[in-house]
């Protein structure tokens, strides 16, 4: 649910370098008061994501934000607490599972959705888990669009033909998600009289640094940094 910036971007908004893991991690106070991560690889805003590859789904990592709350009572005091609580920005970052390996390589939502009833399916889970952690008394909130999914090195590998180009209707999949989670969060913003809570678009970023890396100091950006390079890992520029 919440994560960390890359070090030289988390440094220049004031942010720790590394953001520990809530769960696996021995925590200090100073941890708790500063900011953790109850992120979980692999999980997704469709619950049935996450039980595929048996990871933490977002409603749990909600009941994890909840027990970190009763800790940091106990650590600053309910006043100081409940001010970290509204003061801090939350970074949810989720979708690419669930429409990658759960809705392409899957069979159930296929049988139940179209491409685009699925995407709406997702910003309803959206905005559960967003209301959900309103609740919980965030504020700052900073929800994640997605990536160009048909230039992930695996969908190429799988997808991508000879060339190993980017597969186009993943991308159309991630572009039309991201339009719609655009404009729920301009109608969430209404609707809780909140500016504060906020869209990030990384799409068009990175498609420049995946089509053009020379231009951004980067020699290769079609394969992963491991191994081959091709099925190893989702995401890597190099």
């Amino acid at each position: 649910m919440v994560t960390g910036a890359p070090l030289h971007a988390a440094s220049l908004v004031c942010v720790k370098d590394l953001i520990p893991a809530y769960l696996g991690t021995d925590l200090k106070s100073d941890d708790l008061l500063t900011g953790v991560s109850f992120g979980s690889g692999g999980t997704g805003y469709d619950p049935l994501t996450p039980v595929l590859v048996s990871v933490l789904s977002m409603s749990k990592q909600l009941d994890l934000f909840a027990e970190y709350k009763e800790r940091l009572k106990e650590i600053a005091g309910p006043d100081t607490a409940a001010s970290i609580v509204v003061e801090s920005l939350y970074l949810v970052c989720a979708g690419s599972n669930d429409i990658l390996n759960n809705y392409y390589l899957g069979l159930i939502r296929r049988l139940q959705y179209d491409i685009s009833s699925y995407a709406d399916f997702l910003i309803q889970q959206i905005s559960d888990f967003v209301h959900r952690l309103y609740q919980h008394g965030a504020r700052k909130i900073a929800i994640v669009g997605l990536p160009p999914l048909g230039c992930l090195p695996l969908q190429r590998a799988l997808f991508g033909g000879p060339k190993r180009d980017c597969e186009a209707s993943r991308n159309r999949a991630a572009l039309l998600f991201n339009s719609m989670l655009e404009k729920y969060i301009f109608r969430l913003q209404a609707e809780l009289k909140c500016q504060t809570i906020g869209y990030v678009d990384i799409y068009d970023i990175l498609l420049d640094i995946i089509t053009s890396p020379q231009n951004f100091g980067f020699e290769e950006a079609t394969k992963g940094c491991c191994g081959t390079g091709h099925f190893e890992h989702f995401f890597a520029i190099a």
